[in-house]
């Protein structure tokens, strides 16, 4: 059942305009007892909203436990989404959490995103 589920949640929510930071996460389906670990997805979360990346994490790991997920938390960054130029930047990193894998969250930011330009960098911060 949580597995099913795990395809209801978006790969990508972010505001729509601005620079904030942003979390990479991983979103588990809990297995039954005695189980092998269920299965899992990677999704990226930014808003401006959030002062700290674990704001972010604590908000959406605590909607996805509600609703029996666990979650992991990969890293953080910024984005910079200008969507008058449709373009987005990933880069930069999280003090407690390191820099999330950009690559592959720019793939995801990519695939809802299809019309804008995407980009990714480790500098920055």
């Amino acid at each position: 059942m949580a597995e099913a589920g795990l395809a209801q949640i978006p790969d990508v929510d972010i505001d729509s305009e601005g620079v904030f930071k942003y979390v990479l996460i991983r979103v588990r389906a809990a297995p039954p007892s005695g189980a092998p670990a269920g299965e899992s997805k990677e999704i990226v979360r930014g808003y401006k909203w959030a002062e700290y990346h674990a704001d972010i994490f604590d908000k959406v790991s605590g909607e996805m436990q509600k609703k029996g997920y666990g979650c992991e938390c990969l890293g953080g960054g910024r984005i910079s989404h200008q969507s008058q130029d449709k373009k987005i930047h990933v880069y930069g990193y999280s003090m407690g959490y390191g820099r999330a894998q950009h690559s592959v969250s720019t793939e995801k930011i990519k695939a809802r995103y299809p019309d804008y330009e995407v980009t990714w960098a480790d500098d920055g911060y």
